[in-house]
């Protein structure tokens, strides 16, 4: 089973490059500490609309910094796209290896237990890379980057907003189910999905 120092000493145990629909081609990969100016140009470019539906507490070079600077130091693990060949990250992938109170307590109120062997996971396109099956893609390769940490069920980071059809179908394509919904802060309505992972061969 992987840990995050394993990772953040040896991004390449979870580096793949991975061809698109389109024939283009992107290197999925851990995040790494020198990528703060890329990951803010990333942050930065991403649309009104995208960033409603983001959990980043900032668009700009501080909170990219601080993403960086966070590797192997907390329970999370962050891993990008960058297209090739110019080497532009247009994707952050992002797992919490641990879960809050609040995700706890919702879904024990629909009866499910979550525990160790659960994580959270939440991803985020540059604009001009939605909409081309690019998560259908990538998919498989977070399912296993979960199993390689010993998870068994994934959850979704913040849930998925009620109105936000496209995201809804992307994961129920991809073996997610809903548990229940709920208001956030915002008084926005969310649903709560799962995913329960096969096991790694062997």
């Amino acid at each position: 089973m992987l840990t995050l120092t394993e990772v953040a000493d040896d991004p390449l145990l979870l580096t793949r490059r991975l061809a698109l629909n389109d024939a283009s081609e992107v290197v999925f990969r851990p995040l790494v500490r020198t990528d703060a100016d890329r990951l803010a140009e990333f942050l930065a470019g991403l649309s009104h609309e995208s960033r409603r539906l983001s959990t980043f507490d900032g668009y700009g070079l501080a909170t990219a910094q601080e993403l960086c600077d966070a590797i192997a130091r907390y329970d999370k693990l962050r891993l990008v796209l960058e297209e090739v060949p110019s080497g532009r990250i247009v994707g952050l992938l992002e797992f919490s290896l641990d879960l809050p109170p609040g995700d706890l307590a919702r879904y024990r109120e629909a009866g499910i237990r979550l525990g160790p062997a659960d994580c959270r996971f939440g991803p985020t396109l540059a604009d001009d890379y939605q909409g081309r099956g690019v998560g259908t893609r990538v998919f498989p390769l977070v399912a296993d980057v979960a199993r390689r940490f010993g998870r068994r069920r994934i959850i979704l980071w913040g849930g998925v907003l009620a109105d936000n059809p496209r995201a809804i179908r992307f994961y129920r394509k991809n073996g997610f189910h809903s548990v229940g919904s709920f208001t956030g802060a915002d008084g926005l309505r969310s649903l709560d999905m799962m995913l329960n992972l096969d096991p790694l061969p062997g």
